[in-house]
């Protein structure tokens, strides 16, 4: 055991109500490291006799030093945190006076005003306890024959006992965290692990307060929450607060917010690059918050900034190594068996029905160092909506662009949703299965992305057909295996394809279908009917018909042309 360990045992072992061994293991039980506060401050020995007989709601103060002063007009004499010892002898007589000492006192931030008595003043007058209930600023009536001698001397010789401490348990904690991090632990493990050293719920929560890691060490704090609520986020910026806790390198306290469920807490920026990365959050439980919070979530943040650049890096060397095999296996002309095997061991199966999207940052090229860091940054956040879809986050980047693999039961919306805020256009291919598959929806992707009028979301088929009015040759392609596709394949495919077709033409008259088909119009109806099931178009939609019409004439036209070869 170290110096700093032992000394911080048997300076817990040495101060009342201050447990230090718990659960098998040294553990540091919550309490004010480094502040003293007047309640603790009442319990000191020489405090036995004294009254507080006013200003309770202040008793949570933070007592910094003592200072005796017997003089009129003291104000100016004192300072934030300080305890003001006086006998009376120059205590104002007169009650206006007395209040106009007292709210001037009360704004120089006192942590409590000791009186002895009865001595020069008997007590406290009613109209200043009133005002110091006003203020919460505590009066306390010390007797008579206590020396301030030894108040000063107990008082001060506490606060520097509990300053030394703080400097010891602080650096106990810097050297368990960072032999922690040296250990490799996750930031789950690091959340715990801080808990456990000082007694509260954490949480870790990346830049856009969305959770990464929590441990509760009470069920009633909000230590297990999912994320950070929009009203709080917005009461945060109405303060100015979040503007504050964004700009800080510092631990910063945010006030409880009772409406809003939020309870009060320390948060330190974790910066990774110069740029906030995310964010550790000590909770407040019983106890208030001290100021060796403050220094463990300041170590805390230290830590979890090297784990974030680490793990960056190493997603850094995937994207160069492993995810290089995923770029090569959708641009290649033909997938080899190796870069099906490591696509494969990034978690691609030929069997899965995937769309293929790429992900356009607003970005000039080359890319610069900020360009590539909103790059990073960007793929992280892909990453996590993939994972958390139940995907394989199967990703990688090529300049300004971000192609990606998402499961054909996945909504494009949510992609969107999951990049809100970042600058860039989603194109999506047609969902497909293989290797080839994935190949032509990668290239589709790439297609739409050309297409100007695509807005920040385009979908290949969505764009198909303002491009096959436009007379593009590959989307009337397109257009028609999208709109029959489902055809394909079937036994019977031709004579259905054949019967939605007319049906088209004939402008939906069943009967004249029939009859220009030469087939009964129960054996049409037939047929509609099977051909709905296997494509899913409906005949009673408007849009259906438009495109089924419009199927129908191209192919009239493609025919026309084959047999003159005369270009419609």
């Amino acid at each position: 055991m170290s110096l700093g360990d032992r000394f911080t045992l048997e300076t817990c072992a040495r101060r009342p109500n201050r447990r230090a061994f718990s659960g098998g293991k040294w553990r540091l039980p919550v309490q004010n490291y480094g502040t003293m506060r007047v309640r603790e401050l009442l319990g000191l020995p020489i405090f036995a006799g004294t009254s507080v007989v006013a200003g309770a709601g202040g008793l949570d103060r933070e007592v910094h030093w003592a200072h005796v002063v017997d003089m009129p007009e003291p104000a100016p004499w004192v300072g934030a945190g300080q305890v003001l010892l006086t006998t009376g002898f120059s205590w104002p007589g007169d009650a206006e006076a007395e209040g106009r000492q007292l709210e001037a006192l009360a704004g120089r931030q006192l942590a409590a005003i000791g009186l002895a008595v009865p001595g020069f003043v008997e007590h406290f007058s009613p109209a200043a306890r009133a005002l110091a209930d006003r203020f919460d600023l505590p009066l306390l009536e010390i007797p008579w024959d206590v020396p301030f001698a030894r108040i000063t001397e107990e008082l001060h010789r506490e606060i520097l006992t509990a300053q030394q401490n703080l400097i010891a348990r602080s650096e106990a904690i810097h050297r368990e965290l960072t032999r922690a991090a040296s250990d490799g632990i996750t930031l789950h493990d690091l959340a715990a692990r801080l808990g456990h050293l000082i007694g509260r719920s954490i949480t870790i929560e990346d830049a856009h307060f969305q959770l990464l890691a929590a441990h509760a060490s009470d069920p009633r704090d909000d230590g297990a929450r999912r994320e950070t609520p929009t009203a709080l986020l917005e009461e945060l910026e109405r303060s100015g607060r979040l503007g504050d806790l964004l700009a800080s390198s510092a631990p910063v306290r945010l006030p409880p917010l009772p409406e809003l469920e939020f309870a009060a807490r320390v948060g330190c920026p974790i910066r990774v690059g110069g740029a906030v990365a995310g964010f550790v959050w000590i909770i407040e439980g019983h106890e208030p918050l001290s100021e060796l919070d403050h220094r463990a979530a300041e170590h805390a943040a230290l830590v979890a900034a090297l784990q974030m650049a680490h793990e960056r890096a190493l997603a850094l060397v995937e994207a160069r190594l492993g995810y290089a095999s995923f770029l090569s296996l959708l641009e290649a002309p033909a997938a080899t068996p190796l870069t099906l095997e490591r696509a494969r061991l990034l978690g691609f199966d030929p069997s899965v029905a995937y769309r293929v999207g790429v992900v356009l940052l607003d970005e000039p090229l080359p890319l610069g160092r900020e360009g590539v860091l909103r790059r990073d940054a960007t793929m992280e956040k892909l990453r996590r909506f993939l994972a958390a879809s139940g995907s394989a986050p199967i990703l990688c980047a090529s300049l300004n662009r971000i192609p990606f693999l998402l499961e054909a039961d996945v909504d494009v919306a949510n992609v969107d949703r999951a990049l809100e805020g970042s600058a860039v256009r989603l194109a999506f291919g047609r969902v497909a299965t293989g290797t080839d598959g994935v190949r032509v929806s990668y290239r589709e992707a790439l297609d739409v992305l050309g297409y100007e009028n695509a807005g920040r979301v385009a979908r290949y088929e969505d764009a198909l057909l303002p491009r096959v009015l436009l007379g593009d040759a590959a989307a009337r392609a397109a257009f028609i295996a999208e709109t029959l596709g489902g055809l394909d394949g079937h036994k019977a495919g031709a004579a259905l394809r054949a019967a939605v077709l007319r049906y088209a033409e004939e402008g939906f008259a069943l009967r004249r279908t029939a009859t220009a088909l030469g087939i009964h119009p129960n054996t049409l109806r037939y047929r509609l009917e099977r051909a709905t099931e296997l494509t899913g178009l409906s005949f009673d939609d408007a849009d259906v018909r438009f495109r089924l019409q419009l199927a129908a004439r191209l192919l009239r036209l493609s025919d026309l042309r084959d047999k003159t070869g005369v270009e419609n």
